[in-house]
């Protein structure tokens, strides 16, 4: 406890250091004197505690130009090194170091800045602890050399690249972790000695107090896209641009006019037939900056009071996406409290208004928040208000109880409502092993938070309790290098205390010492009622079901690296009479370290696929499901690269039976005539991007796909239609080009 004490104490005192430090990836030991000097790495993967297998430290410096941060790995000839090259945000499994700072030390939101051994980058947003997300871009310098021995790493980390409260007095309290993985083995050291699979991993980085500076940017990102359509015909120009002000740290104003948001990113093909809207990630760049502070989570799944996904998305008229005229917004701090404004505009008649407001105070182990959204929807003569609190305590360092409070109204001539909907969540770390989590929801059948938020369901209350135990002491010979074991129970009801789950399950997420990791889940159910298939109609009763799910993810070995899943479970209608299954199987074949091949296949078979017509109908398939994800990455360079990727989905559903769901819940057989189905649906993509400057791209893109719906139950009739599918197919050009002042 002395020693510890003692390296925080010389941490927090660290002062500035007069020189200049050149990002050149070569650790100067006169520009990094005075630094921090960071030694005390510990095993987290497996979280052993132990010290690295391989040596590793770091320098941190706090400079007018930004935070500074060097490491140095040592990885000899005798430890395998990892030589692929990778585009930006590219999740590989490769030799790296992670940076990551929680600018306000509140434990809200974090940024990793992530660097490869082979100089390749990606940056992410941290919210809820340990929520990752690759889809904000920070401009930010970085450089890699390499020798003999291992790597070195320096990185610039500029003040205004995230907004943060006022410094106290001449020093500003960040939270900080620095870690470093070995692809190889996966081993993974950190300091400070903490797992992002725990309850805990924000809001436990380190506290470290620097001296304190300020920076301002004013940019300006102007594009121009040109566009050809092929389908419809016609060429078309657009022009726009995208406006950031940060004239301090507490400041930040972000703004865009016109803005694009062509296909340059493509969405995952999905075919859904169920009652649950598909949840999509938003990687349009002013819905990506500063969006931390906007993370208000229900605690169920993807939801979240302010989906921006919204925003643009399929007009009020039903007549394809809106046009976005423009968005504002502002993000800041004032003492204690920060804050978020977002507003936008959608064009036309169908057009709808956004805005939300975020405030948040840090109490010190309490933090409390609010979160007010309105959506006008003049077309509907719809207003839909939202208003959400939040609260966390964290009294310890083991114990953390999250809650929030959830209302809406909604004001639209004949369907008038007002909804309440409430989530808790405790977590217990009682030792290194062993941890305890309690989760309770209740969602009002009125809560509808959807007009700019996403909840898979409301009318649920829902409880579990689960245990976790953590394994990491297995056997040298052992292909395991640690499991952490989950057991949960768990029960949801609807509002008027119908059964909706009743649930057990089992899982494992191990890592493996070849670098890969393995997941195995069963879930077991009881006999319940599924209260969403006929869409507020009666309710079908199921009965007593189970699921068994595997994930095996393999690392590059040699010029091979591979990802296989399935699953095989019984069904709502017959249990586990007739079972389905799942497999998929995506092998990656590296022709160089820059030039890869991917080439990926899935089968799906669901016997006894209940799927809605109308009213209490639902039609009874036998439903097989063939995927294709392949394509092409040619990683021409750290400012270069060419994609090609290829998907296809081909359903083929052949009708059983049809029923009729009755009072009761019992399927009642039926002669009301009910079609077979079948689905095509393709996406393909060609796109080159060359990074001009920082976050200043040329995007040369073609894109091709559609999605068809018929009677034709032959699977293979309808994997070769796929083929044939033309509504998109488009080609463009958008170059976009920061200018920084």
């Amino acid at each position: 406890m002395r020693r510890r004490l003692a390296l925080i104490a010389a941490l927090s005192c660290a002062c500035a250091h007069a020189g200049e430090i050149t990002v050149d990836g070569r650790i100067d030991p006169a520009e990094w004197a005075g630094a921090m000097h960071i030694t005390d790495f510990r095993q987290t993967q497996p979280m052993t505690g132990n010290p690295g297998s391989q040596p590793t430290e770091a320098w941190v410096l706090s400079t007018p130009r930004g935070l500074a941060v060097a490491v140095r790995v040592t990885q000899p000839a005798g430890v395998p090194r990892s030589t692929q090259q990778t585009r930006r945000d590219e999740d590989a499994r490769v030799d790296r170091v992670n940076v990551m700072v929680d600018f306000n030390g509140d434990g809200r939101v974090g940024y990793d800045f992530e660097v490869k051994s082979q100089g390749g980058i990606a940056d992410e947003v941290i919210t809820n602890e340990s929520d990752f997300s690759y889809d904000w871009d920070g401009n930010w310098d970085h450089a890699v050399t390499q020798d003999a021995d291992g790597y070195s790493v320096e990185v610039l980390i500029p003040w205004y690249i995230a907004p943060m409260r006022s410094p106290q007095g001449d020093t500003r309290r960040i939270g900080l972790y620095i870690d470093r993985v070995i692809a190889g083995t996966g081993e993974r050291v950190a300091w400070p000695a903490i797992g992002f699979d725990r309850g805990r991993f924000l809001s436990s980085f380190q506290r470290v107090d620097l001296p304190a500076y300020a920076q301002s940017l004013f940019a300006v990102t102007p594009y121009l896209v040109a566009r050809t359509d092929r389908a419809h015909g016609g060429t078309s120009f657009q022009e726009g641009a995208d406006i950031l002000w940060k004239p301090n740290g507490q400041t930040q104003l972000t703004a865009t006019i016109n803005p694009d948001f062509g296909q340059v990113e493509s969405d995952d093909l999905v075919v859904n037939f169920s009652p649950t809207e598909t949840f999509f990630t938003d990687k349009r760049p002013f819905f990506t900056e500063n969006q931390g502070i906007f993370d208000f989570s229900l605690l169920d799944d993807d939801s979240q009071l302010v989906y921006t996904r919204r925003v643009g998305g399929l007009a009020d008229d039903g007549r394809g996406a809106a046009d976005i005229s423009a968005a504002v917004k502002l993000n800041g701090s004032v003492g204690g409290t920060s804050y978020g404004i977002l507003t936008a505009q959608e064009k036309g008649d169908a057009g709808r208004s956004f805005g939300a407001l975020r405030l948040l105070h840090d109490f010190g182990t309490q933090t409390l928040g609010l979160l007010a959204t309105r959506v006008d929807h003049p077309y509907l003569d719809r207003d839909a208000n939202v208003l959400g609190i939040d609260h966390r305590w964290q009294p310890n360092a083991a114990f953390t109880l999250t809650s929030n409070v959830v209302g809406s109204q909604i004001d639209q001539p004949g369907a008038d409502s007002k909804g309440l909907g409430a989530t808790s969540i405790a977590y217990w770390e009682m030792s290194d092993t062993w941890s305890q989590q309690w989760l309770g929801m209740y969602f009002g059948r009125r809560l509808d938070i959807d007009d700019f938020g996403y909840l898979p369901r409301n009318d649920m209350t829902y409880l579990h309790w689960e245990v976790r135990q953590r394994l990491t002491d297995l056997p040298a010979d052992s292909a395991y290098a640690s499991h952490l074991w989950h057991y949960r129970i768990s029960q949801a009801n609807d509002s008027e205390g119908l059964r909706v789950s009743r649930r057990f399950r089992f899982q494992r997420d191990s890592q493996r010492r070849d670098g890969g990791s393995e997941k195995l889940r069963l879930d077991l159910f009881t006999s319940a009622y599924d209260d969403l298939l006929t869409r507020g109609g009666n309710a079908l009763r199921n009965p007593r079901t189970g699921r068994l799910y595997w994930n095996r993810e393999q690392p590059r070995a040699g010029r091979w690296a591979w990802e296989a899943e399935g699953y095989v479970m019984g069904n709502e209608l017959t249990g586990f009479h007739r079972l389905g299954y799942d497999l998929k199987f995506v092998p990656t074949f590296f022709v160089t370290d820059r030039f890869s091949v991917f080439a990926g296949a899935s089968y799906e078979w669901n016997p006894n696929w209940l799927i809605w017509q109308h009213d209490n109908l639902v039609g009874s398939f036998d439903g097989r499901t063939f995927g294709i994800d392949s394509g092409v990455n040619w990683n021409i360079g750290n400012r270069q690269e060419l994609r090609v990727k290829l998907q296809t989905l081909a359903v083929g559903a052949r009708m059983r039976q049809a029923y009729r769901v009755g009072p009761t819940g019992r399927a009642l057989p039926v002669d009301d005539p009910v079609d077979a189905l079948g689905v095509a649906n393709l996406g393909f993509q060609i796109r080159y991007r060359y990074e001009i400057a920082p976050l200043s791209n040329l995007y040369i893109v073609y894109n091709r796909g559609g999605y068809q719906e018929d009677t034709d139950d032959v699977i293979g009739d309808q994997f070769r239609r796929g083929f044939s599918l033309k509504d998109v197919n488009e080609g463009l050009v958008k170059i976009a080009y920061r200018l920084a002042f």
